[in-house]
């Protein structure tokens, strides 16, 4: 049994946005990542995706990605991303995907060897996406991240999914501490995926900070490849 990880996969939710639109190395890419996946992933296995699933605005635009989803080998855990608007209820999404399709919201999953937590996350105050306008989400987003860890009844190693980045970063690529990492350190959680990032210039794929790992699964940023994760 292993664990992966990979996010961002922005497939179309039956809207007309392909993605090479953002570079030639998007084309196809999906199917490269099916092809990878398929090759590396046993039913066993649980896929940790981080956010930014498809492009669809409701839920029902999403059902085909979903189905393809569902059909690849291994348990799947998701999270929301920012462009994931078609996220519902977490009821509604349970009742229309498969078995092997699991949605984390406010709770977590056992995957055998670690226990699954995380929500959204949200720009943090520093960050060139926040403003004042964001405080609200902000707080919002670690009492539900919050919620998420203290779900967990279980000693087992914690897994923590974000879709955006827990830390900022400082001159000459310096870690800087938020709320996000501070909460992560108080519960003790040692590993940490996000993904959002799309720049290879921008973001480190890991960073070490205080005994915690923290692992960028953007799928462009990792050519398009699931990473094993290790617990």
């Amino acid at each position: 049994m292993s664990i992966y990880a990979i996010s961002d996969l922005h497939l179309l939710g039956n809207n007309d946005k392909p993605m090479d639109i953002f570079g030639a190395h998007w084309h196809g890419h999906f199917e490269n990542i099916c092809n990878a996946w398929s090759k590396t992933v046993t039913n066993d296995d649980t896929v940790l995706l981080c956010g930014d699933f498809c492009w669809a605005m409701r839920l029902e635009d999403a059902l085909g990605d979903l189905k393809t989803l569902d059909e690849l080998p291994g348990t799947k855990v998701l999270i929301r991303g920012n462009h994931d608007y078609w996220w519902s209820t977490i009821s509604k999404m349970r009742q229309v995907v498969g078995d092997s399709v699991i949605f984390i919201q406010n709770d977590s999953y056992d995957a055998g060897e670690a226990v699954i937590c995380g929500s959204r996350g949200w720009p943090s105050p520093g960050s060139s996406e926040y403003s004042a306008h964001d405080e609200k989400i902000y707080k919002r987003e670690l009492i539900r991240l919050e919620l998420s860890i203290e779900s967990i009844k279980s000693h087992k190693p914690k897994i923590l999914m974000l879709h955006y980045p827990p830390f900022l970063l400082g001159p000459n690529g310096s870690f800087i501490e938020t709320e996000f990492t501070r909460l992560i350190e108080r519960h003790e959680i040692k590993t940490v995926l996000f993904g959002h990032i799309h720049k290879p210039a921008q973001h480190p794929l890991y960073v070490e900070h205080n005994s915690v790992s923290y692992h960028l699964t953007s799928c462009d940023m990792m050519g398009f490849r699931i990473k094993k994760i290790d617990v």
